[in-house]
């Protein structure tokens, strides 16, 4: 009866991933087309769209993964597989990918709006800006580091133990350990870290100069402009407070209480797509490029429905 009842769960989660699927591929294929495109027509891509586009790809993944992952659980609660965990593993990885992106949004974001005039912030904002493409390669080898070294831990633990049985219960009882719960605590703590600290420095700079402006009173200078950037900051430092958060409780219920929030999952993953469509109201290239969308399916779809009329005519 307990297993009908969490069989029948599983199956209502399905609905709303399956929904928060569809927005987020909308969401995130359209950041990733957008600037895809650009480059391809030879048009300039600044390093802000080298990381975003990286960012939609990790988040447009880690979205299906979970995604298959309550499908697989479904199908697969009663036998013994190995699909469940690697899909896990694959998860997790693009879950530590997300985080480090986002933190390098941020680090960019500082270095080139914030006023800091200092030498080894200026040698910074010089190097990162012309390798971005190796600091993206580096977060997703950061990534797949913290993922790879809880797993050859887990399988060193199995072969110790000398069974291999990777059924949910049997991986409870194998996870009681808290140290992979500590694993993730330290691998994406340290990106949010340094997201942390840049947020700071950018909200920081940008308080001291709107003071400073409000301060002169001249009625000429427009600080939207920067209130909007201070907006988009402490909105995306909820959101990453908020994702780092959650699935830090929900890999402790897991690996400690033997507990699987897979509702938790689905809403931790709406999270990027709130943080993605965030991001295109506040980008103008984005905005704009939305907005022709929106206006050719408006426009396609009332000129339908004015050739039906007149057909019915």
């Amino acid at each position: 009866m307990a297993d009908s009842t969490e069989g029948d769960t599983d199956l209502y989660l399905l609905v709303p991933a399956l929904i928060a699927l569809l927005a987020g591929l909308m969401i995130h294929s359209f950041i990733i087309g957008v600037n895809v495109t650009n480059w391809w027509k030879g048009r300039p891509v600044t390093p802000v769209d080298h990381i975003v586009t990286s960012l939609g790809i990790s988040r447009m993944f880690a979205q299906c993964v979970i995604t298959v992952f309550l499908f697989v659980i479904r199908l697969l609660s009663n036998l013994n597989s190995n699909v469940p965990l690697a899909i896990g593993a694959v998860y997790i990885f693009f879950l530590y990918a997300n985080v480090w992106l986002t933190s390098l949004l941020s680090i960019v974001f500082c270095l080139k709006i914030s006023n800091f005039h200092s030498r080894l912030f200026l040698y910074l904002r010089g190097m990162i800006a012309h390798r971005t493409v190796y600091f993206i390669v580096a977060a997703v080898l950061l990534s797949a580091l913290n993922c790879l070294m809880p797993i050859f831990t887990a399988i060193t633990d199995w072969m110790r133990s000398g069974t291999y049985n990777t059924t949910i219960p049997d991986q409870c009882i194998e996870y009681t350990n808290t140290k992979y719960a500590y694993s993730y605590a330290i691998g994406a703590s340290i990106p949010l870290i340094f997201y942390c600290i840049s947020s700071f420095l950018l909200f920081t700079s940008l308080y001291h100069h709107t003071r400073k402006m409000k301060m002169s009173n001249n009625l000429s200078i427009n600080l939207e402009t920067y209130y909007s950037v201070m907006k988009f900051i402490s909105f995306t430092f909820i959101y990453s407070t908020i994702y780092f958060f959650g699935h830090f409780i929900s890999v402790t219920f897991y690996f400690i209480y033997c507990i699987s929030l897979n509702w938790l999952y689905i809403v931790l993953n709406i999270l990027p797509v709130l943080h993605s469509s965030y991001l295109i109201y506040k980008t103008a290239k984005l905005r704009s490029k939305m907005y022709k969308v929106f206006q050719n399916v408006m426009y396609s779809f009332f000129k339908r429905e004015n050739s039906e009329t007149r057909e019915n005519i």
